[in-house]
């Protein structure tokens, strides 16, 4: 699956954005979907996850009830609500597929990866 992540840009903090992760091949529905970013100068980290099924969702404990994870299948796209932004959430946000029913936290699990979107918080 080929992966395609778009809606990044400035915002204040306290803002929002929202991200979304087109998604091309038709098992798209197949996938556990995720959300990593990279902040300068630091490790790629887990965001959130979400099964195929949108049924279960799996949350980084610094953006739990910040963030929200959600998916279309039938318009192949998983999307990252980011509310009450704060200056550390500045990073390049990468969305990844994987096989795997499991919702992992760790690069290694996801096959395909997105060429990534900027989000940049000011204070």
């Amino acid at each position: 699956v080929q992966l395609q992540a778009s809606g990044g840009g400035t915002v204040q903090a306290g803002g929002s954005l929202r991200l979304s992760c087109a998604a091309s091949g038709r098992t798209f529905s197949s996938y556990t979907m995720a959300w990593f970013r990279q902040a300068p100068g630091k490790e790629r980290e887990f965001v959130a996850a979400i099964t195929w099924s949108g049924g279960s969702t799996r949350y980084a404990e610094s953006v739990k009830g910040r963030f929200t994870i959600s998916r279309d299948n039938a318009k192949n796209t998983v999307y990252l609500q980011m509310n009450s932004l704060k200056p550390d959430g500045t990073a390049v946000y990468y969305c990844a597929a994987s096989y795997r029913p499991t919702m992992a936290i760790i690069d290694p699990e996801y096959a395909s990866w997105g060429q990534g979107t900027l989000v940049t918080v000011s204070s």
